[in-house]
């Protein structure tokens, strides 16, 4: 075979092991953040100082009675910052609006 061609075939083999050692690492980043994520619903839950069967109950209701949950649910994994943020009151089970320009807090329907 031609030189050049063996030395393609070279950097494209080493390209290949680095993007399979870059996939992996990506795959153990992403694993972590799930690990944190869901350590930080853990101790938001743990913080609220309710039964299991309570929050089983609430989050039940929560699910069924507040119309366009579903629609906030599908954008909690929405990437970059926001000019304001809405999130369900967990004691009165209202949607509810922060602000982040002036942290200011406003209920809303």
């Amino acid at each position: 075979m031609n030189a050049k061609i063996n030395r393609v075939n070279n950097e494209i083999e080493k390209s290949k092991g680095k993007i399979a050692a870059e996939q992996t690492r990506l795959r153990e980043l992403e694993k972590q953040k799930t690990e944190l994520e869901n350590l930080e619903i853990v101790n938001a839950v743990r913080g609220t100082n309710i039964s299991f069967a309570d929050l089983a109950e609430l989050l039940k209701q929560a699910n069924t009675n507040i119309p366009g949950l579903s629609a906030l649910a599908a954008t909690s994994g929405q990437h970059g910052p926001k000019s304001e943020e809405q999130s369900i009151d967990a004691v009165s089970l209202t949607p509810t609006t922060y602000n982040n320009d002036n942290n200011d807090e406003e209920g809303s329907e």
